[in-house]
């Protein structure tokens, strides 16, 4: 049977029509926009039309498009140090190794870590998450332990430690969120966080709200009765100056391809004495000394946490990516999405119906908004047919979208390489939108 939103959306992808500007005049009237302006050149796939429409891309916070730099870097190694790592003695193997080693002190200088041996290659932050929880499941979760999270983690920030709490016998609690603009509540902090809670799990900047947590003084909180802090940082390495020796965090983790970097590679930091104390996540090749067959001792941390051939073009590309960012500068970034968002939560809130979700003020580069009477879905539909990228659903927040009454949201994500024009042609098509199919 066919759902509402089906029928729905087959009516709404007729008789709608908004004129959009060309590339070259979204980019020659958006003086202004210094960081745009300086990048976009480094990005072809932004050099494209969708549906007979200049491509507006605003789904930066589900993944980045790439600059050349990077895609230069992941070619290069195939065509020239393509072999596997740590293993061999010939020099495709040593070029290899000295690549993959040296994105990992490009990492730990990213982050400002103490030393390269804190930072572990995962997949991205979800394998990040499951191998923390696995593995502090093993060490240091009990029966009648707590695990704290907030109510705005992603499912990556949840669904681990709810199975990983199911598995231990340890209580799963949720830091509340006040209300639709974000907060969490930290008045009353103190009847969150007791001496039961003996690891505090938290998103640094939320996907679906844009709501920068305050986590140094979170973790320090969570540091006085005791526990572990993990922050995920998915939505903030790449736009945001972090320092995790400054939040003084015990782990953190993002993902490569949200900071202009490649898919399938990704990080957890951890300090290095709590590391040598977890035990590994996978077993297999790379992460071992030694093997009999009466069973197998360890290498220290990081490389027993990374078991068989890792993504060495991954690390590579996400070496370039860093240094493509670094190059721009993070608080630059910050400020720039930060005025785009700002600048469209103000002007989307003026269309009729429109409700907005998260800070109005010092909020990240990322409005999620609904226009009244229309499910997500249909707006992200009629907007693609112009050409503009967004997201619709419920990001990964499904338990957050509930608390809210609703089903999911659509939202917008900015990167450096945005500019206002492109948000000025959105809003005109999102005006259309509601005029036309809104209540």
């Amino acid at each position: 049977m066919e759902s509402r939103h089906d029928d729905r959306s087959r009516q709404i992808t007729t008789g709608f029509d908004v004129r959009m500007n060309t590339v070259d005049e979204i980019v020659s009237t958006s003086a202004g926009d210094t960081l745009s302006l300086e990048t976009r050149k480094d990005f072809p796939v932004l050099h494209q039309e969708i549906n007979g429409h200049q491509l507006i891309y605003f789904d930066n916070a589900a993944t980045s498009q790439k600059p050349s730099q990077v895609l230069d870097a992941i070619q290069h190694y195939y065509q020239h140090d393509n072999a596997n790592v740590h293993r061999g003695i010939h020099e495709l193997s040593n070029r290899a190794t000295l690549g993959y080693e040296s994105a990992r002190e490009r990492t730990a200088e990213f982050i400002n870590a103490n030393s390269a041996q804190e930072i572990i290659f995962t997949r991205g932050t979800t394998e990040a998450v499951n191998l923390l929880a696995s593995s502090l499941s093993q060490s240091v979760l009990k029966p009648d332990d707590t695990i704290l999270i907030t109510e705005m983690e992603h499912h990556s920030n949840m669904v681990p430690w709810q199975m990983v709490a199911e598995r231990t016998g340890a209580s799963l609690k949720y830091l509340p969120v006040k209300d639709t603009q974000g907060a969490l509540d930290l008045e009353h902090l103190d009847k969150w966080m007791t001496p039961d809670v003996k690891i505090f799990s938290c998103v640094h900047i939320s996907n679906s709200l844009g709501t920068i947590n305050p986590v140094k003084q979170l973790c320090a909180k969570a540091r006085s009765v005791g526990a572990l802090t993990f922050v995920d940082g998915a939505q903030s390495a790449g736009h945001y100056p972090v320092d995790v020796q400054d939040i003084d965090c015990d782990f953190y983790a993002f993902s490569g391809h949200k900071i202009v970097g490649p898919t399938g590679i990704g990080v957890l930091y951890g300090k290095r004495n709590i590391l040598e104390q977890l035990p590994p996540y996978q077993g297999g090749g790379e992460m071992i000394s030694e093997v009999g067959y009466d069973g197998p001792s360890f290498k220290k941390a990081p490389h027993k946490f990374e078991a068989g051939t890792p993504n060495m073009s991954g690390a590579v590309g996400l070496a370039a990516a860093m240094d493509y960012i670094d190059a721009i500068g993070r608080k630059e970034i910050f400020e720039h999405d930060r005025s785009l968002a700002e600048y469209f939560y103000r002007e989307v809130k003026s269309i009729p119906g429109t409700q907005v979700y998260g800070p109005e003020q010092n909020r990240a580069g990322l409005v999620s908004f609904l226009i009244g009477g229309m499910h997500s879905h249909d707006v992200v539909t009629l907007a693609d047919q112009k050409g503009i990228a967004l997201r619709g659903g419920h990001h990964c927040t499904q338990p957050l979208m509930k608390k809210f009454g609703v089903t999911g949201t659509a939202r917008a994500s900015f990167y450096f390489y945005n500019n206002r024009q492109e948000i000025d042609r959105s809003l005109e098509v999102l005006a259309h939108i509601q005029k036309r199919f809104g209540d």
